[in-house]
């Protein structure tokens, strides 16, 4: 008797909080679960597109606003269906995008402005609390490649950029790099265009600690549609 594998979303953002998204959580805790997914991770965009105007300076005061993608799929998904709390940061003045995993609401109320420590002060606060900073879609058309001594990995698959050849190449840079995590991500923002994306794994992930765990030993596989 085979094992069961379980699968997980790692690049979900919703439109109740990314402006750039246009299905909201309730349509992605349904697109995934149609999918046969167990769980996905939260990582609306942490921008100054979403902190406008002057919630950009003081960030952490509007973190229930930021909250309501995820407490909305979290209230949505039921016993059987894992949500989790991540994150997609974006620095003031790039266009470059970088997902933490790990994170709780504590973290996000306590670490100050995310978008104004850029990429050394950020991957310092992340290995303080034993979280994880990858880079995403490394190549995506006009982002740039950062420095790998700041990055724990990247995401080698991305479901926006499939068909292209941006997968091949983050996988070489990844390699050159060393990396040792490696991820994939639907980049959910439309469920009428969202190519899925994530990791199989042959046991389930509950918590935070089961995620950044799985991902370290790298006993999972890649789903590349």
């Amino acid at each position: 008797m085979s094992k069961r594998e379980y699968k997980y979303e790692l690049h979900c953002h919703t439109s109740d909080v990314s402006r750039c998204a246009s299905s909201d959580a309730h349509e992605a805790i349904q697109f995934y679960k149609e999918r046969g997914y167990d769980g996905i991770v939260i990582t609306d965009h942490y921008s100054p597109q979403t902190f406008l105007f002057h919630k950009a300076i003081k960030p952490y005061k509007y973190i229930d606003m930021y909250l309501k993608g995820y407490k909305k799929a979290k209230a949505l998904a039921g016993d059987d269906f894992t949500v989790l709390l991540g994150c997609e940061v974006r620095f003031f003045g790039t266009i470059d995008d970088f997902l933490i995993y790990g994170i709780d609401e504590d973290f996000l109320r306590s670490s100050g402005n995310l978008m104004a420590l850029y990429l050394k002060k950020l991957f310092r606060l992340c290995d303080s609390k034993d979280l994880l900073l990858l880079e995403a879609h490394p190549f995506r058309e006009l982002r740039f490649r950062h420095n790998p001594k700041y990055l724990h990995g990247c995401e080698v698959f991305n479901g926006k950029d499939a068909g292209t050849s941006a997968g091949r190449k983050a996988r070489e840079w990844a390699k050159k790099c060393g990396f040792s995590v490696l991820t994939s991500g639907g980049d959910f923002h439309d469920k009428k265009k969202c190519v899925p994306g994530g990791i199989k794994t042959s046991e389930p992930i509950k918590t935070n600690a089961d995620l950044l765990r799985i991902l370290r030993s790298g006993s999972f596989t890649l789903i590349e549609e």
